[in-house]
């Protein structure tokens, strides 16, 4: 589609230029975006361990299982981008669908995802880097590792206003790095299994790994609860749509590649190492990054320092990447009137916004240190509340895909499948696994920190603070300066020619 009619289908739709920067990331850049977006590599360090606890071998299995709502939640953002390629994403999709005030949640939710996790991100990618050049002493000093932590935010942030262009080249290398030690690592282990060259007791591999029959239900919402946060971060290519070079397939596309190579990184990492681990070794690191020391040396040897180095690689990525879905979420909500002015501000020579990543960059630094005062393990719980809210917002736009496009499900089997069907239940899966997530964090004692607040656990404190300030903040914006933005009714409906374009004409038939 030419660049000529993808700006008339854009402002068809009512969008305005925001002022970003157009044509600067091409669709391997936002692949790169989504990927890096994840941690690939700490993600699978930090996790697997735990998931291994409730499921044992079948890891694996919960890994497919948990890729399956996010695959269908993947596939409601392409669709959704092609109705409406806006970088607010959920803000504007929820907005148009369910209407001013779930899109507002919407959109706020998706600014807190990056308060709360950027600081724990740049806090990995700090304590690795003083242990891989040999400064142990730094390493396990709270305050080096803080300190440090701050600057590379400050120096990513700054690297996220420089320009798309420079952050996207960033990127690239990042994910060539992160992925290419994964890869490294998962050939010479799987080469070392064949050749039974593994830690006694071992697990000897088995198809059975994939097959999630077997599992108890409590066993399986457990793992699928920690996979959500695997999973999470694929988005950030569609929410740079307004930069990119093709605004109306490739974000989509990008997002929908992510989180599938995302999938065979994960079940690739996973089978190596409980092929060359015993499960009792691996147990022994529950939400413990430390297991890639671990298992590096024992499968590469004096080489070992590869897969740190992509821990440090996979911090530093995902602290820059975290930024762009907040603040060109922020400046959409702001373009819309839902947000304060200020949040419009976009830099004349570099086009990103300037003013809304700063914002972001300094509240997580905030939120990072006066969390590192409370205690470290304030962080991991940091990271609890993220599945959360990262559930609440992802099972919205599900719901507003299936809602947009509620006129055209009848068009085919694929669009009542794939526009309607797989939208909804992706939704409803991730709403059951938030209000299951709910139930579990309000045990304080399944907590990180174990510390009662209110009454309940910290990570549950935490979502339903950011729940609480959203509305609070939310009312405020309606009683002065958004009333506009919530006299909008919502209801809307996906454009014929959208359609059109994305699934043929029309085949005759009742009602048609």
């Amino acid at each position: 589609m030419s660049d000529r009619s993808q700006q008339a289908r854009r402002e068809h739709r009512g969008h305005q230029s925001k002022g970003l920067k157009e044509g600067s990331v091409g669709f391997w850049d936002g692949v790169a975006i989504g990927v890096d977006s994840t941690a690939p590599a700490y993600t699978i360090a930090a996790v697997l361990g735990s998931i291994a606890i409730i499921a044992g071998t079948k890891a694996p299995a919960v890994l497919i299982v948990s890729f399956i709502p996010m695959l269908f939640i993947a596939g409601a953002f392409y669709y959704m981008n092609r109705a409406d390629p806006d970088c607010g994403t959920t803000f504007s999709w929820v907005s148009r669908a369910m209407g001013p005030w779930m899109g507002w949640m919407g959109g706020w939710a998706i600014f807190s995802t990056g308060v709360l996790v950027i600081g724990a991100q740049a806090d990995v990618a700090a304590k690795y880097l003083f242990h891989l050049v040999g400064l142990e002493s730094l390493a396990e000093n709270r305050v080096a590792v803080v300190l440090f932590a701050c600057l590379l935010v400050v120096a990513l942030t700054w690297l996220s206003v420089r320009g798309t262009e420079l952050s996207a080249r960033f990127q690239r290398i990042m994910v060539a790095l992160q992925v290419g030690a994964l890869v490294i690592f998962i050939v010479v282990a799987f080469f070392q299994m064949a050749t039974g060259r593994v830690e006694t007791g071992a697990n000897s591999f088995s198809l059975d790994w994939f097959n999630p029959v077997g599992l108890s239900a409590s066993a399986l919402i457990s793992g699928m609860l920690l996979g959500v946060f695997c999973y999470w971060g694929w988005e950030s290519a569609v929410n740079l749509n307004e930069e990119s070079e093709d605004t109306i397939d490739a974000p989509g596309r990008a997002g929908v590649v992510s989180t599938i190579i995302l999938l065979f990184v994960y079940l690739g990492s996973a089978v190596a190492i409980l092929g060359v681990l015993s499960l009792d070794t691996l147990t022994e690191y529950d939400d413990d990054e430390a297991l890639f020391s671990v298992v590096g040396p024992q499968v590469l040897g004096p080489f070992g320092w590869i897969l740190i180095l992509s821990i440090i690689i996979s911090g530093l990525a995902s602290t820059q990447t975290t930024i762009i879905p907040a603040s060109r979420g922020s400046l959409s909500m702001a373009v819309a009137g839902a947000f304060p002015e200020k949040f419009k501000e976009v830099h004349r020579s570099y086009g990103t916004p300037a003013f809304g990543t700063w914002v972001i960059g300094a509240a997580a630094i905030i939120w990072y240190v006066v969390g590192s005062i409370i205690s470290q393990n304030f962080l991991f719980d940091s990271l609890s509340a993220l599945s959360i809210v990262v559930a609440f917002y992802y099972g919205l736009t599900g719901l507003a895909c299936a809602i947009y496009w509620r006129r055209e499900l009848r068009r085919s089997a694929k669009a009542f499948l794939f526009i309607g069907v797989a939208p909804v239940v992706g939704a409803i899966v991730l709403f059951i696994l938030l209000v299951l997530a709910m139930i579990e964090y309000a045990d304080p004692e399944l907590s990180y920190t174990e510390t009662a607040i209110l009454g309940m656990g910290a990570p549950l404190f935490m979502a339903i603070l950011i729940f609480v300030t959203g509305l609070v903040l939310m009312v405020v914006s309606r009683l002065t300066f958004a009333k506009r933005y919530f006299e909008t009714a919502g209801g809307e409906e996906v454009d014929d020619e959208v359609a059109r374009s994305a699934l043929g004409p029309v085949s005759p038939g009742p009602g048609r």
